[in-house]
């Protein structure tokens, strides 16, 4: 082939191909640590393998997932607080998969921006690392893509693909019957579902990332940015030792959308919005914004990040394995005959 006249490169139209190889290397030291059994292959190559007998499993059925972080990036990107967005990343993922009744396996992300920046995306991917280790799932690979033009020299977007399994019969929501209690674990805030909301809210209070938060210690940014809770382990714990007949993620669309996703036709579930206390960055944001309470119910999780639908024989028993476990534990409710999502009491 003949030198070009123009002398351009790929470097000059703004993808760096040297960066890419020195962020894979930078990544392998946190990639390596969630090793677990199953992975037979490191990062680099054009797929990763993942041996499931190794891991355990008998007759196993896959469950896949896939998320994002939402306008929680935008965040991040502008207050440059990039070592916990990947944690929300697998968050969102993994707390889909154990509400299958499924253990996630392995995880793969996709990284998209303007203009790659090592020690940026290493942190953003640390993160991500930290995430699997916390959730029992391996990274076993991912891919970067620099792409000018399209996204601002410091914009990102995040995209994650985890894997889990089960054995064969595992599957939840099983055996869901009126009179299952509803187990509510709290969350850690605002997770990262109605940041679009939550950005409206800031800028109707006429604040900043920089402000002082007005509901915690420290900056707004910093405070919004509260990783989502990993629920993963805990879950898993409690699916074994029996009792659990459900589990619903609480993320977009709140209570009042995700807690029917996991109850058979006919079957309702009767909410005590009384039986936990409002985080304040809940109160703050509907005070700031507001925002009707049904607003609140339908766009955030409200405190309570995941419910557990639970046999009643069961329950007690199970609140005290999860509270074992770390988890703040509420009595929410119960599943009752009739379909619909009936509140008692005032978010308080």
């Amino acid at each position: 082939m003949s030198e070009g006249k123009n002398g351009l490169s790929y470097a000059q139209a703004g993808v760096d191909i040297d960066a890419g190889n020195a962020l894979v290397e930078a990544i392998k030291p946190a990639a390596k640590a969630t090793a677990r059994a199953g992975v037979m292959s490191g990062l680099g190559g054009f797929g990763a393998l993942f041996d499931l007998k190794a891991a355990g499993y008998s007759d196993p059925v896959l469950v896949a997932a896939t998320d994002g972080v939402g306008t929680k990036l935008r965040i991040a990107i502008d207050t440059g607080h990039l070592d916990t967005i990947g944690i929300d990343l697998v968050a969102m993922c993994v707390n889909d998969l154990v509400c299958q009744g499924a253990e996630p396996l392995f995880f793969l992300d996709y990284f998209a921006t303007g203009k790659l920046d090592v020690a940026d995306a290493t942190r953003i991917i640390n993160g991500i690392a930290a995430g699997c280790q916390a959730s029992g799932c391996a990274l076993i690979g991912g891919e970067t893509a620099e792409m000018p033009g399209m996204y601002d020299a410091k914009d990102f977007d995040l995209a994650g693909f985890s894997v889990g399994a089960m054995e064969r019969g595992a599957a939840l929501p099983a055996g869901v019957g009126a009179g299952d209690v509803l187990l509510g674990l709290a969350s850690d805030g605002v997770h990262s579902n109605g940041y679009s909301l939550v950005r409206k809210v800031v800028e109707h209070a006429g604040l900043n990332w920089d402000s002082p938060a007005p509901f915690g210690t420290g900056s707004l940014g910093a405070q919004l940015l509260a990783p989502t809770r990993l629920y993963v382990k805990p879950a898993l714990a409690a699916i074994r030792a029996g009792g659990v007949h459900a589990l619903a993620h609480i993320t977009g669309g709140g209570l009042t959308e995700n807690l029917p996703r996991v109850l058979p036709e006919g079957l309702g579930a009767d909410i005590d919005l009384g039986a936990w206390s409002l985080p304040p960055v809940f109160s703050w944001l509907a005070k700031s914004g507001g925002l009707e309470q049904a607003e609140m119910l339908k766009t955030f999780n409200a405190g309570i990040g995941m419910v557990l639908v639970v046999a009643a024989d069961r329950a007690d028993a199970l609140s005290d394995l999860l509270r074992d476990t770390g988890e703040n534990v509420h009595r929410i409710g119960t599943v009752t005959e009739g379909a619909g999502m009936r509140y008692t009491g005032q978010l308080a």
